[in-house]
């Protein structure tokens, strides 16, 4: 999984959240737990409109505060890398899986769950394999986002 890093100050009664890989996110909570929490969204939103733009997701910095992604938007954006890396478009992309547009799209959007099948055969088609390990955490927080329950993991002091 890929863990951005976050920083956190304390913002007048509220905990502010900004990432030095991704300028434009900025989110708060009411505490460290909520601000992280928040943070995971946040980072998935940015993520989401870098991929609308075209443009490059970084690689993670260093840091002391970590916000982990989903392991499914994860794997979508090592597949957008991988594609952008290989000047391979969805178009391309599209051809060599034999499917449709829309499809590609599904597979490279972070607010759609694409099936493992699927994310495992578009990182085939661009000479990837996906490789999976399970390792302890060092904490975890359980967050409520609308309708949507997904537990994400906080690591820090990595």
């Amino acid at each position: 999984m890929l863990a951005y890093p976050i920083t956190l100050t304390d913002d007048d009664g509220t905990i502010l959240a900004t990432s030095p890989d991704f300028p434009e996110l900025t989110t708060f909570g009411d505490d460290r737990t909520e601000a992280l929490a928040r943070a995971v969204d946040a980072l998935e939103e940015a993520i989401a409109a870098r991929v609308h733009d075209r443009k490059d997701i970084p690689q993670p910095s260093l840091g002391q505060t970590y916000a982990v992604l989903p392991t499914l938007t994860s794997v979508k954006v090592l597949l957008y890398r991988g594609m952008r890396e290989q000047g391979v478009g969805k178009a391309e992309l599209a051809r060599r899986l034999g499917w449709h547009l829309p499809q590609v799209d599904r597979v490279l959007d972070v607010q759609h769950r694409s099936g493992l099948e699927q994310m495992d055969a578009a990182l085939g088609a661009i000479g990837r394999q996906l490789h999976v390990t399970a390792a302890a955490t060092v904490g975890s927080t359980v967050a409520v986002v609308g309708e949507r329950i997904s537990a994400q993991t906080i690591v820090e002091e990595r």
